[in-house]
This record gives structure tokens, sequence and C-alpha cells, in this order.
């Protein structure tokens, strides 16, 4: 029952220690293996342990009373039918769905069984930007600023299988990078020689020795323009001849960073969303009249490491943040109303979001927020409580204490906040500027299509899945 209402997996090993598989044997063994255990006529495998006394009445109803207790939690108003449907075919048809087949008519006809199809289907759409035929596969990358993006993105891509050189100021500034890259591979890739044959590819250099012979670099320092663009002219003279040059930047245009370059046309965007490791959606940026070269090759890359590839054109915020903030903005400004962050979080993680967006801004940085905020707000006042706590120093999860106190890495929340204690229509209000940005975005070029920014939007943002996206969500409910 975990299993299915997880969707986690098991490996081979594992699944023969539940009882999943009658035995683990090599390949060429397989068919002697199966046609022994049939002709052995030995009765099938059940569950043993707790898993055979969770099967007999009156556990069974105690563990569904508890499973579907602990999915209301998680998904309150019932979005995804699917989860309490798995515990009813358990408890009282033993998990064959044949015997309600009104149920599993149930699912495959509701909305979010059909919106799910679609995401999947905008999935699959991203995954293709990333195979670009023809395009040699990069083999050494090189990034420059081991911060928390520029270490994580170095880290990730020596997960993948690439030659990472990472470069900053001293040996001081990269460790950090270098010890959460070996959290990472021990949590990612069980087997320890997997995991230090990956940290071995992750190679310090502050003196920069990568440069020359990486395929792809990526500079991911302060976003100061004048900073970026000093290192792109000593970085330039050093560079492979058919190397390309890459920014992280999440706000700064390519236009502005290009200037000084002897070829413009091979600084890209590259833009990686923070935790790297979580987040898949890399957003691959061009600016107007590009050929189109440099595009297809940072979106092979994207695909290379495992990420999904969002083509945008050149435009502030591009397409995630430039959602993102207004919705923010608007949630800030329902606390100047007098509505509790708790409360406006409870209600956004009630819609569907994975997170409230006053966590979120948190998370992000108060900071980065006012300065998302202001480069899109057309010169609104910034709402009143992020002002006050910006004065105060606090920004948010970085500086201990935002809209929320911070503790051992997670909010600290008064308790009682829930859903019903939210004004009637607060998760709408909050999300239109989402949605209305997001059209906007569609209708200025930055993004291809209505589809594109749907997929974005959820691939960058979590937005809630069962909805299809939010030009989608707000045309069936229009």
């Amino acid at each position: 029952l975990d299993m299915m209402l997880t969707g986690r997996g098991a490996d081979a090993r594992r699944a023969a220690a539940l009882g999943l598989a009658d035995a683990r044997v090599p390949p060429r063994l397989l068919l002697a293996a199966a046609r022994q255990t049939v002709l052995s006529k030995k009765p099938p495998r059940r569950a043993r342990g707790f898993g055979a006394l969770a099967n007999l009445w009156p556990l069974k109803l105690l563990v569904a009373n508890r499973a579907r207790k602990q999915i209301a939690a998680k998904d309150p108003l019932g979005h995804y039918p699917a989860a309490p449907a798995i515990v009813t075919l358990w408890e009282k048809h033993g998990g064959n769905a044949l015997q309600a087949p009104e149920l599993i008519d149930g699912i495959i006809s509701s909305d979010t069984a059909r919106n799910l199809l679609r995401v999947f289907r905008l999935q699959e759409r991203l995954k293709a930007n990333g195979k670009q035929p023809g395009v040699t596969p990069a083999r050494h990358v090189h990034v420059v600023g081991a911060g928390v993006m520029g270490g994580d993105i170095a880290a990730w891509c020596a997960l993948k299988g690439m030659t990472v050189t990472l470069q900053d100021q001293d040996m001081a500034r990269i460790a950090p990078a270098i010890k959460r890259a070996a959290t990472l591979y021990a949590r990612r890739l069980k087997d320890p020689r997997l995991a230090r044959a990956a940290f071995d590819r992750l190679i310090p250099d502050p003196a920069g020795g990568g440069v020359p012979l990486a395929d792809i670099i990526i500079e991911a320092i302060s976003e100061q323009p004048e900073a970026k663009r000093a290192l792109y002219a000593s970085l330039e003279p050093r560079m492979k001849a058919g190397a390309l040059l890459a920014t992280n930047t999440s706000s700064l245009s390519l236009e502005t960073l290009r200037t000084g370059l002897a070829r413009p046309e091979r600084l890209v965007g590259i833009h990686f969303f923070n935790p790297v490791a979580k987040m898949p959606l890399v957003e691959v940026v061009h600016a107007e009249g590009d050929a189109g070269d440099a595009t297809a090759r940072a979106c092979a890359f994207v695909g290379q490491i495992d990420k999904l590839a969002l083509p945008v054109k050149s435009a502030p915020g591009f397409l995630v943040n430039a959602v993102l903030a207004p919705y923010m903005l608007q949630a800030m400004r329902s606390v100047d109303e007098g509505i509790a962050p708790e409360t406006i979080d409870a209600a956004m993680v009630a819609f569907g979001m994975p997170m409230g967006p006053l966590e979120l801004a948190d998370t992000v940085g108060l900071d980065i927020a006012r300065a998302a905020g202001e480069e899109l707000a057309g010169g609104a006042e910034p709402p009143r409580c992020l002002a006050e706590r910006l004065a105060r120093g606090d920004l948010g999860k970085k500086s201990g204490k935002g809209f929320y106190t911070w503790r051992d890495g997670k909010p600290v929340k008064q308790g009682g906040a829930s859903p019903a204690a939210a004004p009637a229509g607060l998760a709408e209000r909050l999300i239109q500027p989402l949605v209305d940005a997001t059209r906007q975005r569609v209708q200025a070029g930055v993004v291809a299509d209505a589809d594109l920014a749907d997929a974005g939007v959820i691939f960058g943002t979590g937005f809630a899945p069962f909805t299809g996206g939010p030009l989608h969500y707000q045309g069936s409910n229009a």
C-alpha cells in the first residue's frame, strides 16, 4: 500500500526481500529459473511480518483509515482521486481493480487524469528540446562561481557523468560546494564506488585551468553586469574555438552582458532553479535575432544532464521569475491587509502549490524578491510588510528570519492556520497575477506558445499539476 501511494520503486534486491519477486537471478539464468519456479509448484509468495498482518481485519481497517487521513492532510480538497481509490481497492477488493470498475472509470474520466496526461505530454515536448540531432555531447564543463547555484550546478553535471572544473577566488570558497556535492552523491548514488567516481569528476580549480579544455563554460557569479562582463573578457581569449559560454543570470538581459565580446553570439543563458538537484526545468535564453546554433547546443546540454529545456527570449525575469514575482507580491499585499502569512500559505498549499508564496519568498530571499518586484512592478511601491522586514535586515531563510522564523532549515509556523481560515476566494485572487503574467509572456513572444508557458510554470514553480497549467486552468474555468 505504501509503495502504491508514494509511487516509490524497488530494485531487484529489495523486491526479492519484500516478497514482490520470487527470486533474483543473473539474466543468463532467467529462463531456467523461471521454468524451475513454475515446475516446483511452490505456493505463491505472500507478504510477511507486519505486511501480512495488515491484510487481516481489523488491522486492515485501522491501516486504511490512517492512510486516508494522511492523504486528506496532503490533498484536503481531493484534487487527486487515485490515492484514496487505491486505499479502497486494497481495503475492500484485495487490490483487484476488476472488482470495482466504477472506481477506475471515475478516475480515468476525471479532470485530474486528463490534465495529468496533458502535463506528461508537455514534459515529453520539453524533453524533445534536449534532443538536438548533430550536436556533439559536452564532456567537460567549467563553472565559474562556487556559491549555492554555481556549486550545485557543477555537482549535478559531475553526477551526470561529465568532467567538471569549479572555479572561484580560492579553495575556501569552493570547499562548501564540494561538501554539498559529497552529500548529494551519497544520497543519489547508493553504491559508494559510483559516488566516489562522481566526486572524482568534480575538480576544484581556483586558477581556472579548466577554461581551455571546456566544451561549455557556465558563469554563476553575482548579478553585477560589470563583474560579469569583466569575467567574460578574461575567459573569451582562453576558450576553445567551439566552446559555448553560458550565464546563469536570473535577471540580466543577454544584450547587456554581450557588450564587449568578440563573438557575442556564443553567449547564451542557461538559467537553473534552486535547488538544482530537485528542480527539473532550465530556461535556455536567447536574444532577438540569434541564429539558433548556440540555443540548440545549450538545449542539448540541458537534455544531456537530464533536465527539461525551455527556450525563452531575453526579457526581464524570462518566464518563471516573471510570473512568480507578481504572485509573491500579491501575497505580501494580503499580509498588509491583515491576513496571517500562515493562512495565506495554507490556502495556496490547499490549492495545490508545493509551497506557499511567503515561504517561497523567504526561501528565495526577501532582498531577491524585492529586486525582482522592482524590475517587474513598473515602479509600484513595494508591500509595506516587505519594506519593514528588509529595514530590519530580515532576509528570510538565509538570515534566520523573514515572514517566518527559520530553525534547522524549516519555517516555524503558528499553529491553527488552515485553508478554512482564509477569506473566501483568497487562492483565486493570489493566483490571478501569476496567470495574467503568464499570458503576457506568451503575447510578448518570450515563450513560443501557451502550452510551453504552462509547461514552464509547472516544472519551474511546481504550479499545481492537476490543473494542467495556469493558462489551461483559467481557460477551463472561464
